[in-house]
């Protein structure tokens, strides 16, 4: 292996220890405890290495965000893939995307809430983006008919969002929450 090789390899190693050590610092005490002096202090990096991968706090962030929607495409792709009708892999998708969201609160806030340099709905927008809406968007599929499917998507997916948002933040009673989504999931199929 040559001089370089080993460079790049390391390189992207500290790169994937920074990007794992926010996340879980963020789901352990929020992205307010997530900062470049305790980054550098968890990872035993100098501030100036970590920003030697990444220019801002923001930076870090963002591929935080990239990295959970490669998450959550893979937990909708298993739940579609597993369900035994259109209906049902509806049912199971959304359920996934409610218990993603519940289980991992920091890591969908990085994704959806907080202010992250990323290009949504661009063609320029990350692969992992494209993966967890297209993992959506073949759930909603099915009960499309004329309907534009990326419009329709994009609805359910705001609907999905907005229960879960409302939810975690103490405005819709927890204790609802499966009768609120079977009636969403009611409402988009045919």
């Amino acid at each position: 292996m040559s001089i370089q090789a080993r460079r790049q390899r390391e390189r992207a190693e500290r790169e994937r220890l920074i990007i794992t050590t926010a996340r879980e610092l963020a789901e352990a005490e929020g992205w307010e405890a997530v900062t470049t002096r305790r980054l550098a202090e968890r990872v035993e990096y100098s501030q100036p290495v970590l920003y030697s991968h990444f220019k801002s706090m923001d930076a870090i962030m963002a591929a935080v965000a990239v990295e959970g929607f490669a998450d959550l495409a893979a937990e909708l792709r298993a739940a579609r893939a597993a369900a035994a009708d259109p209906r049902k892999a509806l049912a199971d998708v959304s359920a996934a995307y409610a218990a993603f969201a519940d289980r991992r609160p920091a890591l969908y806030d990085a994704m959806f809430s907080r202010a992250v340099d990323l290009p949504f709905a661009t063609p320029e927008a990350p692969a992992a983006l494209h993966a967890a809406f297209g993992e959506l968007s073949e759930a909603i599929r099915p009960q499309a008919g004329d309907d534009d499917l990326g419009l329709l998507t994009e609805t359910f997916w705001s609907g999905l969002h907005g229960l879960m948002t409302l939810m975690r933040g103490g405005r819709l009673p927890r204790e609802d929450h499966d009768r609120r989504l079977t009636l969403l999931i009611s409402r988009f199929s045919r």
